[in-house]
């Protein structure tokens, strides 16, 4: 199982943009299904997108056609591409991997606000 770090998270003005990182110290397989979810304390974790192996992708119905998922097996890492952010989008974002188990990341604290 790959062991996940987010990254690029931070504090950003409404409808500014961020990119996430996921990077893997393990392989990322073509197989693992690759996803980010994110979580308000005391909320529940919701799911914001899904690649899989083909490349295909689904998105949460918030972030649709704000958000883009990205991956590269080659260079073990999942990208999240946040533009015209909100302040709804405050959360932490996790990675995640899923081919046998789920795996995730320790998380990255996103804060849009002015």
């Amino acid at each position: 199982q790959p062991r996940l770090y987010e990254s690029g998270g931070g504090l950003v003005q409404p409808g500014g943009s961020l990119r996430l990182t996921c990077s893997a110290s393990g392989p990322i397989l073509p197989a693992h299904i690759m996803s980010w979810y994110r979580q308000v304390p005391g909320e529940q974790r919701d799911l914001v997108a899904t690649i899989e192996a083909d490349g295909a992708t689904t998105y949460g119905d918030s972030v649709k056609g704000r958000f883009t998922i990205s991956r590269d097996n080659a260079k073990n890492a999942v990208y999240l591409q946040m533009n015209d952010l909100k302040p709804e989008d405050t959360a932490v974002y996790y990675c995640n991997a899923r081919l046998f188990t789920s795996t995730w990341g320790q998380g990255t604290q996103v804060i849009v606000s002015s």
